[in-house]
């Protein structure tokens, strides 16, 4: 596959996503910008244009291919030029963010979430600091899953039991929307969310008990879950369904370890994630920590081929990005190691691999992941083309969410300045 020139830098990457910002903006600098801009598109050659040549670029590098495949948690409302989440989005060891309202093991309020201005600066330096547009997630479910709360000034938003058993699809898709618009303004481009797991067990206490499912009825869950995705799509925000192959019938939390659902679940469970992706309503699908003998006899969810590769993309036939639950969860770390988490997930089919930097907190997790995957593949145990899969389909889903900044992506980005290894 060949890649643009380095005139698609200008017109596609984010050089051109950040000019498009500021003149969308009510800044000063809007009608400069505005003028760039036209100076950049209409006297630039394009690529392929009349009289110019096609430079094809090398392809990204293998660790700037993979450090795409990391989503970082990290600590801190205001991470200045020297945190270690600037270096690593400046160097490419990461292409997503994960932000959090509480800090699980310092105990306290301040994380990354004070108020919408500070949020919105927040992930104005996150991005600047990107090569490529980072995802900027978060888990806004509504209800008593939200991470941008009333305390820090943001509005309430129904939960998912609460919208369920008011049964008004039409509805629920405003209640997203105007989520999607509130997430959308602050520039956050990616909700994890909704949840369609079943409410089997309404005493989980990861899922029932905290109101977090629309129903136990399984068409109940898929025409409120739609309803909630077309609004989030409205608003350009990316969704989630959680959590693969279904946590519904669970009776403990894999945050705190090993849930196995092995005598619980049923293949009922699969209906929501079957039904919307063939509806085309799923940008991403994200595993839990899930055990279940019946699938697998030895791994859970995330770490396992036959449920991600061969239940979710050849059955079910989900061909977009699939992602992990939070990798620092006590289901996966109290029982494997980094590198044999790392490898088995990636050898499972999973592209983005959480670590929230929240139940356990290591800064240079990125580094320590990027040079196991690099090792592993130097040692044949992980396929370069396995690397090149994930890296192809995070890029086709940020050409969706970006593609209304004026950037579109599709595999075409900035490799003029991902040639070299990470600094």
């Amino acid at each position: 596959m060949k890649y643009g020139d380095s005139a698609l830098f200008f017109r596609t990457g984010p050089f051109a996503d950040r000019l498009f910002g500021l003149v969308a903006g009510k800044g000063r600098y809007g009608l400069v910008c505005g003028v760039l801009l036209l100076l950049i598109f209409f006297l630039m050659p394009a690529p392929g244009a009349a009289g110019t040549k096609e430079k094809p670029c090398p392809e990204p590098s293998l660790p700037h291919q993979a450090g795409q495949m990391l989503m970082l948690g990290f600590r801190g409302p205001r991470p200045g030029p020297e945190d270690r989440i600037i270096a690593d989005i400046r160097q490419g060891r990461a292409g997503g963010v994960i932000l959090f309202d509480y800090d699980v093991l310092l105990d306290s309020q301040l994380r990354n979430i004070q108020n919408g201005q500070q949020v919105g600066r927040l992930i104005e330096n996150l991005q600047a600091a990107a090569r490529i547009p980072l995802l900027v997630a978060i888990d806004q479910e509504g209800g008593r899953v939200c991470r941008l709360k009333p305390g820090h000034g943001f509005p309430v938003f129904p939960g998912a039991r609460e919208l369920g058993r008011a049964g008004d699809p039409a509805g629920t898709e405003e209640a997203a929307y105007a989520m999607g618009r509130l997430l959308a303004g602050l520039g956050i481009n990616c909700n994890l969310a909704p949840v369609v797991d079943l409410n089997v067990n309404p005493a989980n206490p990861a899922i029932g008990s905290l109101g977090r499912s629309f129903s136990a009825d399984p068409e109940v869950v898929v025409r409120q879950a739609r309803a909630f995705i077309k609004g989030m799509d409205r608003a350009g925000v990316l969704t989630c369904l959680k959590h693969f192959p279904g946590h519904g019938s669970a009776f403990n939390d894999s945050h705190l370890g090993l849930t196995d659902i092995t005598s619980t679940w049923s293949h009922r469970e699969l209906i929501p994630f079957r039904e919307l992706i063939g509806s085309g309503h799923a940008d991403l699908v994200m595993t839990g920590h899930l055990f279940n003998a019946r699938l697998d006899p030895e791994f859970p969810a995330s770490l396992s081929p036959e449920i991600v590769n061969g239940l979710l993309r050849r059955k079910l036939g989900f061909s977009g990005v699939v992602v992990s639950d939070d990798l620092q969860m006590k289901a996966i770390t109290n029982h494997y190691g980094l590198k044999e988490t790392v490898r088995r997930s990636i050898e499972a089919g999973v592209d983005i691999l959480l670590f929230g930097n929240n139940l356990e907190y290591d800064p240079e997790i990125a580094d320590k992941v990027l040079k196991l995957i690099q090792e592993m593949v130097a040692a044949g145990e992980i396929e370069p083309a396995r690397i090149r899969r994930s890296f192809e389909r995070i890029m086709d889903l940020k050409s969706k969410v970006f593609h209304s900044k004026a950037v579109r992506l599709e595999k075409k980005i900035d490799v003029n300045l991902l040639s070299g290894p990470p600094g």
